[in-house]
């Protein structure tokens, strides 16, 4: 059934206008390092993520990490030195059990090349306790090589037509030196030319981009080859860090670069956390937290320069975005990560392909796994598989319709097009905060300074021209309910859960407020829900 097929609905007695709401939140997911999803428990609760949430894409590094086994330049039996093979052979074991557990989801891989094997690799252990390796390589033949094998393998596994619609991203934030790169940035343009080249002679209609940098800045740090901390003084010492100008890393210069060597760019990636770390003239970094509205503001931005380049026509994908890039931050297991979250994806819903939250789950392991069961990890879920506040609030944004006949300040109204039936979604992100995010806390207790803060808000809309008797569900997620971080705090943070306990908060995690609604026999539903700072309701038809 086509839009312009279904009843003609009314919003507060004006005749409701229909636009394209597009699911930037659901298009991928982030996740760890391939290797992590080879495990039972990450994969139970990325069946659910899909289910629930609808997932469908989704992104993680290490591909091509030592522990996936994929370059394989000698061989062993793990007693004594490895024996050199003559030439260098590809395996894919071990990536191919993950795709696959992928592609019998319905999920497709959101591929990031990388990092870099170490047999291949100019430098060796550069971050994380696993070691990865972010060097370009010692020999770019051997590079592309690597490449090509994998994406022939891809094809012949899962057939060219599937593998057309993944996307291939080369590395992840080179910008970061010497942590994630440790070449310069002309060595990093020279890595994505030879893999774009590599990619596209397989097959054209193959999606490639880039550069996949972090994060926004304000200042010329990134205009070198390398990193200048020097000029990151001003941006350390400023008193008001909203006023200064941020653009994004390296992406005009990328897109400059490849136009003058005609080369391909299908997409372009960037890493959009609405943060910075600033390292001022005494050596020390400055973290700073960006408005709630900086991530809307950059992703306009972006659009502008890419619709002034060489490459109008690419996509745009956010391929890291969260509150904060710490996985040790206790806000992303608040209510507060929630509602902030819900507000900044309505806002730029029509300013990207997709934003791709970091990450789906805390089963995480960067740092090493976290110390407890609510540590600040990234995740949607814990690592026992309890549901945060943000699980739920992406739960709710996925019940959104696909058509958008109602946007404000507190939420939206939607429609499917498919089978007309309404969804909408309204938050409370309180007024007290004159526009500030939500920042980062370095413990739960940390985070209560935000409890006290906002008023009770009332949504009311009177929606007409629906079915006489339809039915909506109600879903009310605040401080209390759907909150299973305070819950574990009311039992005393345990730093090991019981099973009793495990059950008990997983339990609370799911105890959201829930009502029923009636449309009236004239057609004619009322909305009216007072909403607790803080609070995320979803109203949906059923």
């Amino acid at each position: 059934m086509a839009a312009t097929s279904l009843p003609v609905i009314t919003i507060d007695d004006r005749v409701a206008e229909s636009t394209v709401l597009p699911h930037v939140w659901s298009f991928c997911a982030g996740a760890g390092r391939a290797n992590e999803a080879l495990r039972a428990d990450w994969q139970q609760q990325f069946r659910e993520a899909v289910e629930r949430l609808g997932f469908r894409y989704l992104r993680f590094h290490g591909v091509f990490h030592d522990d996936m086994f994929v370059y394989r330049g000698s061989y062993g039996g793990g007693f004594g030195p490895d024996v050199p093979l003559e030439t260098p052979v590809h395996t894919f074991s071990y990536v191919d059990k993950v795709f696959d557990f992928l592609i019998d989801l319905g999920v497709r891989p959101f591929v990031e090349l990388g990092f870099m094997p170490r047999e291949l690799a100019t430098q060796t252990e550069t971050v994380f306790w696993w070691g990865a390796h972010c060097s370009p390589p010692n020999d770019m033949d051997r590079w592309v090589e690597l490449v090509r094998r994998s994406v022939e393998h891809w094809i012949e596994r899962y057939g060219l037509a599937e593998v057309r619609g993944w996307r291939f991203e080369v590395w992840n934030e080179p910008n970061l030196v010497p942590h994630f790169w440790t070449g310069t940035k002309t060595e990093y343009f020279e890595l994505y030319a030879r893999t774009v080249q590599a990619i596209k002679a397989i097959d054209p209609e193959l999606k490639v981009g880039g550069p996949s940098t972090s994060v926004f800045v304000p200042d010329e740090r990134y205009a070198g080859e390398t990193e200048d901390r020097s000029a990151e003084h001003s941006t350390a010492a400023a008193s008001d860090p909203d006023a200064l100008d941020w653009r994004p890393v390296w992406i005009e210069d990328f897109l400059v670069w490849c136009a003058e060597r005609e080369l391909p760019i299908d997409f372009i990636s960037t890493h959009l956390y609405p943060t910075d770390f600033a390292f001022g003239a005494n050596g020390e970094a400055v973290s700073l937290t960006r408005y709630a509205d900086a991530t809307s503001d950059d992703l306009t931005v972006l659009r502008k320069l890419i619709g002034e380049s060489a490459y109008p026509d690419a996509e745009v994908h956010i391929t890291e975005w969260s509150s904060s890039p710490s996985s040790r931050d206790h806000i992303h297991d608040t209510v507060f990560a929630a509602t902030y979250i819900t507000r900044a994806y309505l806002r730029c819903a029509e300013l990207a392909d997709s934003i791709s939250y970091w990450t789906f789950t805390d089963i995480f392991e960067e740092g090493g796994a976290g110390i407890g069961p609510f540590h600040g990890g990234f995740g949607l879920v814990n690592e026992q598989g309890i549901h945060k506040p943000t699980f739920h609030a992406f739960a709710m944004l996925n019940r959104l319709g696909d058509r958008l006949i109602t946007s404000t300040e507190r939420g939206v109204v939607s429609r499917h097009s498919g089978t007309g039936k309404l969804a909408a979604l309204f938050f409370n992100y309180p007024d007290d905060l004159n526009g500030r995010s939500v920042g980062s806390r370095s413990s739960y207790e940390a985070t209560r300074d935000l409890i006290g803060l906002g008023t009770e808000q009332h949504v009311r809309h009177t929606i007409g021209g629906l079915k006489p008797g339809a039915a909506f569900a109600v879903e009310i997620l605040g401080p209390g309910h759907g909150d299973a971080a305070e819950a574990w705090s009311a039992i005393g943070q345990p730093l090991n859960l019981s099973r009793a306990q495990a059950a008990y908060l997983r339990e609370q995690g799911d105890a959201l407020q829930r009502q029923s609604l009636i449309a009236s026999q004239r057609g004619t539903l009322e909305i009216d829900l007072a909403l607790a700072p803080w609070a995320v309701a979803s109203v949906f038809e059923l």
